[in-house]
């Protein structure tokens, strides 16, 4: 049995290697390490996770059970129960293929539409300026003008060029580039202008760029990050190949399950990122009352953590392959942010020696950097929760 792996029955099990070991060992996929050392238990796993999905229509049920517990990276397993759990893919195995490649192609009708300068490959190619009239022009102030949609697009594509580069920087992976680029974008012989060109010639004016958490907002690449790095890192290359329109669509479905927390009108509401922060210390409240006191007497209030925490989804807690983990469970439950919540009362519950010691300058630091990286026992502790609830 491989270090760290749990025994049958336990909560977590797929096999867990070192991040630094990962690294360092010969890789496949395009970088997802390749355990060589694989246990009994893990191959029967592996063959358990391989009936479900073979079936001509997968049985959700079994295939959440599953996952709950930790998705095995072989064999492109992981990438196809997320795009499967993320409601990307439908249950019916015969209309994968020709699902797959209506959102492909309707990704590339996308960046058709978004990466156009109106009239610039036309002008560059000598050929008349038909889209600039004397109703519409690059100083037209009316808000329907193309014009203006196209300048307003170029600050955010500013925006998020910044906030990738940021992304996983110690990451190699991060750092390189594609083994499949999008030549649509980057072909510079082609009719449109690049995305760097347009990232390049704009100057990023914070006053007119939404700070409201309604539109584009800093981390939502933390949560592109993961879904990006396990879909191109699928050992079929034929998926791997489409890994940026699969990332995308699925980006798109789990957003809509959170974009409440990213709307601060609804902070407030039942649906926003105010109230669930609350309950996550009204579970706290209930299961240890202690702890909740002294956070309380500290005035630590959960704004100060977990709404990183809640927001992200956990992406900045942890390492990489450890979020890749929580995320197997997070997907595969019904209520799956409703779990996330119990998670969070884990971690505080996991450190509540330290906390119930610390003063506040102590705990706001271990709140704000976490210090337990045992994933399995903050996910076992959120399921027994969970249970007793």
């Amino acid at each position: 049995m491989l270090a760290g792996t749990f025994p049958a029955g336990g909560f977590c099990r797929a096999p867990r290697v070192p991040w630094g070991a990962a690294v360092a060992v010969e890789t496949v996929a395009g970088g997802a390490p390749e355990v060589n050392a694989m246990s009994s238990l893990h191959r029967s796993r592996i063959a358990e996770f391989q009936d479900v999905l073979k079936e001509p229509s997968i049985a959700l049920e079994k295939l959440r059970e599953l996952s709950f517990s930790g998705i095995p990276c072989e064999g492109g397993l992981r990438c196809l129960c997320w795009k499967i759990l993320l409601n990307y893919l439908p249950l019916e195995r015969a209309s994968w293929t020709s699902i797959l490649a209506r959102q492909r192609e309707l990704y590339s009708q996308f960046l058709r539409e978004m990466i156009i300068q109106p009239g610039i490959a036309k002008a560059n190619m000598g050929v008349s300026r038909e889209d600039v009239t004397f109703e519409d022009h690059p100083l037209n102030p009316s808000p329907d003008s193309r014009w203006n949609t196209y300048f307003k697009d170029n600050e955010v594509l500013l925006q998020i060029d910044k906030d990738v580069r940021r992304l996983y920087p110690d990451i190699s992976f991060f750092q390189r580039a594609t083994e499949y680029p999008c030549l649509l974008i980057l072909d510079p012989q082609n009719e449109f202008e690049t995305l760097r060109k347009r990232v390049e010639q704009t100057t990023l004016k914070s006053q007119t760029v939404a700070r409201n958490r309604s539109g584009v907002t800093n981390g939502m690449n933390e949560i592109v990050g993961p879904l990006y790095y396990t879909f191109a890192t699928d050992p079929n290359s034929e998926w791997k190949e489409h890994a940026e329109a699969d990332t995308f669509f699925c980006f798109t479905n789990l957003m809509a399950e959170i974009r409440d927390n990213f709307i601060k009108s609804l902070d407030d509401s039942q649906c926003g990122i105010t109230y669930k922060m609350e309950k996550v210390y009204s579970t706290l409240k209930d299961k240890d009352m202690e702890l909740y006191l002294k956070l309380q007497e500290q005035n630590i209030k959960p704004q100060f953590f977990a709404f990183r925490w809640l927001m992200l989804l956990l992406s900045q807690e942890f390492l990489l392959p450890d979020v890749i983990r929580i995320w197997d469970t997070l997907f595969a439950d019904d209520n799956r942010f409703d779990f996330l919540l119990l998670v969070c009362c884990a971690m505080l519950i996991l450190i509540r020696e330290q906390l119930l010691e610390g003063d506040f300058t102590v705990n706001m630091r271990l709140l704000q950097d976490y210090p337990i990286n045992d994933i399995c026992q903050i996910l076992q502790k959120a399921k027994e929760l969970q249970d007793s609830l």
